[in-house]
């Protein structure tokens, strides 16, 4: 496993104009919405960092300086560097922007508006088997209608991913956690607005394949009616924060 994790970068897209979200946080991106007196960001960096990677990179864009400022370039040990959007390039867009700082083998990739209570040091090991294909966690919901639904096969290869808005019943949604191959993320057309969910996954689990691997309890930030449960949901969460002493 330590091998492994010498060839892993994280990225955490944190570049959110979070519109939705303004009424209950107006003054700071999204990602620094305080949750139990805490940047919510910070709780993807603890997660990250009790993993054992070594360096992340912040995809920021809108409050690209106030999310500098907050968390400087060290957090829990692990070396923090930034890519920023000048114009707005959509998740897969941003991420492409990063190659240039994601130097390792395979990207770690974390949405910086949702947190799924999954033991990543297990999900990085286990997609190692699955040499080239992309790997990405999923969380179990009551009510699907909301994320859109991820179809998936016996043996977890993802088949399709289900618009918005469909079955309001309980299934699997991308909880919005992957591990990438570096040289996979270096397809991602540059330099023009491309959205990882709608344009380029689709596109890998038809062409080199996409694996599910189970997440725990999931929690998101986009409403203010989720922002409001995420309080309660780390106060009884398991994961805790990293001694940052």
């Amino acid at each position: 496993m330590a091998i492994f994790l010498d060839g892993v970068t994280a990225a955490i897209l944190a570049g959110g104009l979070g519109t939705r979200l303004r009424p209950a946080v107006a003054d700071r991106p999204k990602v620094l919405a305080p949750v139990a007196s805490r940047p919510f960001l910070t709780y993807l960096l603890d997660a990250v960092a009790r993993a054992g990677v070594q360096e992340t990179v912040l995809l920021v864009g809108y409050g690209a300086d106030q999310v500098c400022s907050a968390l400087g370039t060290e957090y829990a040990g692990m070396r923090i560097n930034y890519s920023r959007e000048t114009a707005p390039l959509g998740t897969g867009g941003a991420l492409r922007l990063a190659l240039p700082l994601l130097r390792k083998t395979h990207v770690l990739l974390l949405n910086g508006d949702s947190f799924c209570d999954v033991d990543l040091p297990a999900f990085l090991d286990t997609l190692q088997v699955a040499s080239g294909a992309v790997g990405l966690v999923l969380a179990e919901v009551e009510d699907t209608s909301r994320y859109g639904r991820v179809q998936v096969k016996p043996d977890g290869r993802v088949v399709r991913f289900e618009e918005k808005g469909g079955d309001q019943s309980a299934g699997r949604i991308n909880a919005g956690i992957y591990l990438i191959p570096r040289d996979t993320v270096a397809t991602i057309p540059a330099e023009k607005p491309v959205s990882l969910e709608r344009d380029v996954l689709p596109s890998w689990v038809e062409g080199i394949g996409v694996w599910g691997y189970p997440g725990g309890r999931f929690i998101d930030i986009g409403t203010p009616e989720s922002y409001a449960e995420a309080e309660a949901f780390f106060q009884t969460s398991s994961r805790g924060g990293v001694d940052r002493s």
